[in-house]
């Protein structure tokens, strides 16, 4: 079993924003296997949705905290399942990471993301995978943290549409063969 954590801030206000990216993947995800967001466990704290039988399942998890207490849904839904940290995908939005680009990353820094901040804390651990998605950069001296609070632009929509495609891509075949998730998010990361 695996654990696919799309980050976000919960409530329509926050949809479409750069900062919940990563919950658009894994939304995304769902939609192609036919499922849909559902209620986990209430100690979760997030929506949920499994995908696969047997041993090949991933939980999907939607944590319904904001983005820097994402790391208590996470811890949670690890601790319900029994599993540990090398299980996890973490899909988030990376402003370092140029726009458009994608890369699957295991531990490393946390980049001053808040959410992976949160989830680092809360496993006690650097030791997850991350799909970071690139959302590109605050322009001139922008605040990064009202940046990612900010809706793509009407230019960006279409290709913002097409790198979720490809992250949906990159999750469904992270959990069967973690080496190919790697380099086909390299491919869109130009190398």
């Amino acid at each position: 079993m695996h654990v696919v954590a799309g980050l976000r801030n919960p409530g329509s206000e926050y949809e479409g924003t750069r900062h919940n990216v990563g919950f658009e993947v894994a939304s995304r995800v769902l939609e192609r296997a036919g499922e849909q967001w559902g209620r986990a466990p209430s100690r979760l704290r997030a929506g949920s949705s499994q995908v696969g039988v047997g041993d090949t399942r991933v939980v999907y998890l939607a944590p319904a905290t904001f983005m820097n207490e994402s790391g208590s849904s996470v811890r949670a839904a690890l601790d319900y399942y029994g599993l540990g940290p090398e299980v996890l995908l973490v899909v988030h939005d990376d402003i370092d990471l140029p726009f458009g680009r994608l890369r699957v990353q295991v531990g490393g820094g946390s980049g001053g993301h808040n959410g992976i901040r949160s989830i680092e804390r809360s496993l006690g651990s650097k030791d997850f995978s991350r799909l970071k998605i690139g959302v590109g950069r605050p322009p001139g001296s922008m605040d990064p943290a009202d940046f990612v609070l900010r809706d793509f632009t009407k230019s960006e929509r279409p290709d913002v549409d097409l790198m979720v495609e490809d992250a949906a891509d990159v999750v469904e075949l992270w959990a069967a063969d973690r080496a190919r998730s790697q380099e086909m998010a390299a491919l869109r990361d130009g190398g």
